[in-house]
């Protein structure tokens, strides 16, 4: 398999600017926070100007809409056009419709990638301003209370406590700690918060995909509880195509739940960090099946049917499954990739 043609495909969603689009479509080509996060991951772990660029281009994106977050850093949001917003144009601009803004979680993911960015030795900091934003989206976390707020979740729902909006946030805090200023008490209270939850998404969730993401990439759970979470995934989220993001999903739902082609090497990158790599090659096969020559990887397969839906390819879905197969290849980084530090299972 051309591994080297998801980068092809990664390129064709980069932007002049340096951020991504989320996919090529008529819905999806816009920039979403979450989107470039997880679409730069694969080019995290060694200085790269596809994550430095990307990075950058979000830290202009903040500047441009800092008076907004001025407001939010002392007066909590009511009204969700009020948050920061998740999704943007081409040119990185506001978009004026509905939307559920509230996604505490792309925050956190956003300052966990300029942590881990550093530490990888990529220059996402350029200068004093951009650490003045790094402060000021602290702030605006502290100020939206994240660790005992509804948000709308990685998924854009229902505004209610996510565990995986929690976690991201935990673990954004605990990267830039050694950047700026964290009081240790917004990571705490956050710890509480995952600890009471647990390994439950929410009140009305049992379990979520969205949970895999505390396991791969944040490590921030202990391994009884990032294994009751895949065991949870497996078991009630695990189809023929894909994961489904939960029990009784209606996006794209046509008599059964639509199923997330990057449920594969999202649970693959989750085995590899728990070090169990007999898992790890079952889900390497897996993912290779939801590859097609072209690597023009979709976000779904509507459920019921074993059709892709129109957002083919999503970024996302290429730089998980290009990360995990790269990881797999490279024998030296498997071995040195799980933080649980435990025998395979």
């Amino acid at each position: 398999m051309n591994l080297e043609k998801a980068i092809e495909v990664l390129d064709q969603m980069r932007l002049p600017n340096g951020a991504y689009i989320a996919s090529p479509s008529k819905d999806y080509s816009y920039v979403w926070i979450r989107d470039v996060f997880y679409s730069t991951l694969p080019f995290l772990y060694t200085p790269s100007e596809r994550f430095e660029k990307a990075y950058h281009a979000i830290f202009d994106l903040f500047k441009r809409y800092e008076w907004k977050i001025d407001i939010h850093t002392k007066n909590k949001p009511k009204f969700l056009y009020e948050y920061i917003h998740s999704r943007y144009s081409m040119d990185l601009e506001e978009l004026n419709v509905e939307w559920g803004h509230a996604q505490n979680d792309a925050i956190g993911a956003f300052l966990w990638g300029v942590g881990e960015g550093v530490r990888h030795g990529q220059k996402v900091i350029r200068d004093k301003d951009d650490l003045r934003i790094i402060q000021k989206l602290i702030k605006y976390l502290e100020c939206l209370e994240y660790w005992q707020t509804e948000d709308n979740g990685m998924w854009e729902e229902n505004m209610e406590v996510h565990a995986s909006s929690v976690g991201a946030c935990v673990a954004g805090l605990n990267a830039v700690k050694m950047l700026v200023e964290v009081n240790p008490k917004l990571i705490s209270k956050g710890e509480e918060t995952l600890r009471l939850l647990l390994p439950r998404e929410s009140v009305t969730k049992d379990t979520d995909l969205a949970l895999l993401s505390l396991i791969f990439p944040y490590r921030i759970i202990d391994r009884p509880t990032a294994l009751m979470i895949i065991e949870n995934v497996v078991n009630d989220l695990e189809r023929s195509n894909g994961c489904i993001r939960y029990q009784h999903d209606q996006y794209y739902n046509e008599g059964s739940e639509a199923e997330w082609c990057f449920g594969f090497p999202w649970l693959g990158l989750c085995f590899m960090e728990l070090g169990m790599f007999h898992k790890v090659q079952e889900y390497r096969l897996k993912t290779e099946r939801i590859i097609s020559e072209n690597w023009e990887i979709p976000e779904l397969y509507i459920g019921g049917t074993n059709v892709p839906n129109g957002n083919t390819p999503l970024a996302w879905a290429v730089s998980l499954s290009y990360l995990f197969l790269k990881q797999i290849r490279n024998k030296d980084l498997i071995k040195n990739t799980s933080s649980y530090a435990a025998n395979e299972e």
